[in-house]
Order: structure tokens, then sequence, then C-alpha cells
């Protein structure tokens, strides 16, 4: 079987690309226990073709995952119906320690003991009687990284991956820490408590289970403590070693995503076979998205799988590498319903028509294609600056509030009227020549959209750690008063900025609850003149060939199975109040969300309230508290794990705590908790 190029047919005439696998076959779906060497068993799920010939064999698409299986088949099996009933076996395994996998928890995300089972995994999957022997890994987010990192192990087995949503760049832009400053995420809390739960349906509490799951170390401690690029963070991460991945990869992500930086790197470096598609979503699957247009991603990956797993010439190669959606103009958030703006087809990347277009920041606050002359702009530091408009608190993407109200806090710089319409697309950079009076500092820099109106639209931004500004890896304090210059590449972004709209360049210290703030009352300085500049990708109009995408397909529901509370749009934690007070400088923000599912066994509900604090006169004392619940009612039994996870910080530590606690009926079985005072280190 050939699985590269184009399939030849006798006397080297190429192939006519043929339609992709057809919806031939229903779906069973069985339950698989996978022993490693050390004799302990991982979970899965297998959803398997039905109604197909005796003896026939399918390739087979690994998803691997900690997020137990058995209540994660209310998701999988609508998702993975598509790929059965195209020819695809499609495995759901359970990581060591997690869901009904057994062992010990692993000591945190990516580790090298989940990357050597999922070696083990790969070829147990290969090797069974109806599997042709080809493996394929896809997933969003968690999975999607893995995908990506098992393809950097080269497990004979693993033809060939499709990564949605994800990232091979964890120190830089995973939820720990973004853009080389901490971040307290809302999955990061809720996953310590999720972490800590036995397998459904029979939740089995023993000995073996409080050793193995409720005792086991928070994860969030682990990461808080490695605060500095380096060895901890390059083991899984691929970022400077693409020529690593040597099978084809197939890359998706959303400009509303957290982890889209990742899109143009592959295209850009991978040497193995790649292409890409972003479009207008958040962190979600691109058939069921938020916002809306959505696509039928699974019949591309399909095209993808045949072509690499089946042999099929399905003509996914003939076509560009890249589909892109190019955003036109909207209103601000917090929430977007619909995103307009086209598809297109571009070649790869970087995209060689693109230009750029340099503008200077000017004394009188405007944005000029000349540069000015020497001047010096000061900012007081706000550390709140960026709790204004409530929604999202998770990551550079989501759907942003107005700006005004940030910009407040801010130093501002707006173009002219536009006198026709600009594209951009890529990472606009701003060019910083900066100093400041304290040894710590972050800069951010924001591009946002004005309608003439005076609505401002975030289009992209990025966070600074100014003590990064040699190496993360080194980090080193600022000398008070002294200039220097930071390069800002902001995040991956496509947008259409209207004719006689105004381009904003927003720069302020701090990006509160998203990034901690730093610890010093200071006052910085933007030295104007050659040194700071601020640089868009802009894109010519030509042109080009635009995708034949398929609108999202229906996908069958499992019985039993169901959805009883959506909560928040993102899935996680979004601020629901903000009490600022502006005499005393205090601002509080409370995110909240609650979901609930019904199983054939029972019923689990989930609720987590998080509330971040910092007060304008000390940017030291922020601090972080979140309450996550996790209840299943099951006949003659009620299970509930609660948790409180506090970070707080003064001018030289942070200070973590995490309680978990276990009750059954009512009457509290276990509860643990772990204090630690962390270092600040240059954070």
């Amino acid at each position: 079987m050939l699985l590269a190029g184009a399939l030849l047919l006798a006397g080297g005439v190429c192939a006519i690309a043929q339609a992709p696998s057809s919806p031939e076959y229903g779906i069973r779906m069985q339950e698989a226990w996978i022993t490693l060497p050390d004799g302990l068993r991982l979970s899965g799920d297998l959803y398997m073709p039905d109604d197909g010939k005796a003896g026939e064999k399918f390739p087979v698409l690994l998803e691997y995952l900690p997020y137990r299986n058995r209540e994660y088949r209310i998701r999988n099996y609508p998702l993975y119906s598509y790929f059965v009933q195209r020819g695809y076996v499609v495995a759901a395994v359970d990581i060591r320690g997690t869901g009904n996998s057994e062992g010990r928890l692993i000591p945190h995300e990516y580790s090298d003991i989940e990357q050597r089972d999922g070696e083990i995994v790969i070829d147990w999957l290969a090797s069974q009687p109806w599997s042709t022997g080809n493996v394929g890994m896809f997933g969003i987010s968690w999975s999607g990284f893995n995908s990506i990192q098992m393809a950097l192990r080269h497990p004979p087995a693993l033809k060939t991956i499709v990564a949605v949503d994800a990232t091979e760049d964890l120190y830089q832009e995973d939820v720990h820490f973004m853009d080389g400053i901490l971040h307290v995420d809302s999955w990061e809390m809720s996953q310590d408590l999720d972490n800590a739960r036995p397998g459904a349906p029979d939740y089995r509490i023993d000995a073996a289970y409080f050793r193995d799951r409720f005792d086991t170390d928070p994860w969030m401690l682990t990461y808080k403590r490695q605060q500095r690029d380096g060895p901890f963070w390059d083991r899984p991460s691929a970022r400077d070693r693409h020529d690593d991945i040597r099978i084809p990869s197939f890359h998706i992500g959303g400009w509303y995503d957290g982890y889209r930086d990742s899109i143009p790197r592959m295209l850009a470096n991978l040497k193995a076979p790649v292409k890409a598609i972003i479009g207008p979503w958040s962190h979600a699957w691109p058939h069921d998205p938020y916002p809306q247009p959505g696509i039928e991603w699974r019949h591309e990956a399909v095209r993808w799988f045949d072509h690499w797993l089946k042999g099929i010439d399905t003509g996914i190669l003939d076509e560009p590498r890249f589909a892109v959606f190019i955003r036109n103009w909207h209103g601000p958030g917090p929430y977007l319903e619909q995103v307009p703006g086209a598809w297109r087809y571009e070649d790869g990347w970087p995209i060689a028509r693109i230009r750029d277009e340099i503008l200077y920041p000017q004394p009188d606050h405007t944005l000029a294609s000349r540069a000015p002359s020497t001047r010096t702009h000061q900012l007081r530091y706000v550390p709140s600056t960026g709790v204004e408009g409530g929604g999202p608190v998770m990551w550079w993407g989501d759907v942003a509030h107005d700006q005004r109200p940030t910009d407040a806090f801010s130093l501002v710089y707006d173009s002219a009227p536009l006198t026709e319409d600009m594209e951009i697309i890529g990472m606009p950079r701003a060019t910083l020549a900066v100093s400041t009076n304290a040894p710590r500092a972050n800069w951010i820099a924001r591009l946002s959209d004005v309608a003439p109106d005076g609505t401002v639209t975030q289009v992209t931004g990025a966070g600074f750690n100014g003590n990064h500004r040699a190496s993360a890896r080194e980090p080193s304090a600022i000398i008070p008063g002294q200039e220097f210059k930071l390069e800002i590449n902001m995040h991956f972004t496509s947008w259409v900025f209207p004719k006689g709209h105004r381009i904003r360049l927003a720069i302020n210290n701090a990006q509160w609850p998203m990034l901690w703030p730093t610890p010093d009352a200071m006052t910085t300085a933007l030295h104007l003149g050659g040194g700071s500049r601020f640089s868009l990708p802009v894109v010519p109009f030509e042109k080009r060939p635009v995708p034949a995408f398929l609108p999202p397909a229906g996908s069958p529901a499992m019985p039993g199975f169901e959805p009883l509370e959506t909560g928040t749009s993102s899935g996680f934690g979004e601020i629901s109040s903000v009490d600022r007070n502006p005499q005393t400088g205090a601002a509080i923000a409370t995110a909240t969300n609650t979901g609930g599912r019904r199983f054939p066994w029972g019923t689990e509900r989930y609720r987590e309230s998080i509330r971040y604090s910092v007060t304008d006169g000390e940017p030291a004392a922020a601090a972080v508290l979140g309450s996550h619940r996790f209840e299943v009612e099951l006949p003659g039994r009620n299970l509930a794990w609660e948790s409180e996870t506090s970070l707080r910080s003064d001018r030289e530590n942070f200070y973590y705590s995490f309680r978990r606690r276990l009750f059954e009926n009512g009457k509290l079985l276990r509860e643990k908790t772990w204090t630690d005072t962390i270092p600040r280190d240059f954070q």
C-alpha cells in the first residue's frame, strides 16, 4: 500500500483523485483493557465499524486523554461516529491513573510516563486482528498536544496526526504561563479536583484509590514552581525541533483560541507533509463551534486519513496547504455568535505578498508613517487594568470587551481614518523603547479597531515579561531608569480594517486577571523616536481559490447520555461580576460556571466559583481563590468532591494552598491539604 504522494496506476499514470470514504458502516462500542509492561492496565473504549465484511480490517484513530472515557461517551459517541461510519476504528484511552485506567496518577501533563505508555497503546492498536496496522492520532487541546508529542517519538505504527487547538510551545502558550507571565487558569484548578475521582460507574473508594489518586500532589503546585523557561518545558515541546516531526500532520486552529500561534510555525518549519486550517472559533471543535460559522472538519480529516492510512488519493494534497478565514470587522464582545468574514486558500506560510506597514507612535498620540522627534510618554502602573469588561479570562483570543475602559489606563496611539480597507494577517509587532523605575515590570501591547462611533474592538495583543528581555531562561532584574527595547510579537490574527476606521496601538503594564501583576508600584516610560514603532502585516488583495468546506453534519447521540446544563460558552469560569472601588483601588472579579450531565448509572453536577482580587496601591498582594465541586448522584449513594485553591502573593513569594475533600452521603470520608511558599522568580 502506498502511503505517500499521488497513487500510481500501471504505466506510471497518476490516478484521478477519488471521493473520500463514504458512511457505509454502523457503530458498535466495546470496552478494552491494554496491559502495560509493568502489569497495569489502561482502560479504552473502542468505537468499531459494524455490519462490515467478515474479517475486514480497519485503520485506527487514537484519542489519548485523562478526561474519563466512560463519562466522555456523551461527547465521544457523536464525535467519533463520523469516522467510524467511514471505516475507522476510533479508540479513546484513559491515561494512566485517570478515568478507569489503573495505576498512580501521572505526575503532571505530558509526562514521560504518559508518552511511554502511549507508545505501548499505539503498538497494541496496530497489532489487533481488526487493525490494518496503520494508526493515526487526533484530538483537541490535550489530545492535540500529545498527538504532536507522540509524533516526536516516532512509534512505527503512527503514520499521521490531526491536532486541533494545540501548540508545541508549552511555556509561552499553555495555560500555566502566558507570554512568560504567570497565569491561574480555571481548567488548572478544576483538573486538580477531577484527577482525584475514581472511575465510573463504580466509583470504588478503597486504600488504593486514596494512595493513587486522592492523596497525589496537585499538578498546579508543580507548574508554579517552574516559573522560567527551561528543561521542564523543553521535554515535551517541539518548538525548537520541528524536524523531529517526520510524519504528515494536519493542524486546525481558531482565531479565538489561545493556541493558534502554532499554525504558522508548523506551516513554516515542518519538512514532513503539512496542512492547516484556521477559522473563526474559540477552543472548540469546528463542527460544533463558538462562535459560528462552523465547518465539517471531520470531512477534511477523513480525506487526510484516507490518504495516509488507506492509500486513497482524495486530492487533498493537490490543494493549497493553508485554508484561512479572514475576519471582517465586528463590534466588541464579550459575546459574539457569528463572525463576519470569508474563507480562502493560501499556499502556505509565510505568505509571500505580505508587506510590513510601519507606523510610529507620535507625541500627539497618533500613529503615522514618519518617525517623530524624541519624546517620552509616562504611564502610571494600574495593576487591575484589564478587569473592566468581564467575560472569559482564559487567554488572548477570547472575544474581548470594548477596550475603551482598558485604554483609559493605557498609552493610546491612533492612526488617521483609513482611506480604504486594510487587511492584515500574521503577527503584528510592537517594538518599544521603554524604561521603568522598578526592577520588575510587564508590558502589554494591544491592537484594536476604532469604529467611527467610538467603539473599540480588540484585534490581537500580547504580553511581555520585561525581566525576560534578554532570555526567558535566564531572567534578570531591570535597572531602574535604563532604556531598553522590547520586541512584542502579538498573537496570530487576521482582520479587515474598514475604510473610515482607525488603527489603535495601546500599551500598558497589566492584564488582570489573565496575567499576574508585578509587585512594585511604578511608572513606566515609552520613548518615542526611531526606537519605538509598530509593524502591521498587510496583505494586498489577490484573487485566491476558495475551499469548498461542507457545513457541519448532524451527529447521533448515545442513548442514556445527555447534558443537563450547558454552563458558560467557553466551558470555563467566566467573569460574572466586577467590583472596582476607585477610592481604594481595590478590584474584585468573580467568575462562575455550572454544568451537569446524566448517565445511565446516575447524574453528575459541577460547580465552580473563582475570586480574583488586587489593589492598585498594593500590586504585590494579588490573590486568586477558586472553589470547585463535583457531585455524583447514584442509586442509594451520593458522592461529592470539593476543593479550594488559593494562590496569593507578596513582593517576594507566592503562597499556595489546596484542599481536597470527599463526602459520601453527606459524611466527610477524607480531607487533605497542601501548602507551600514559592519564591517569585522574576514574576
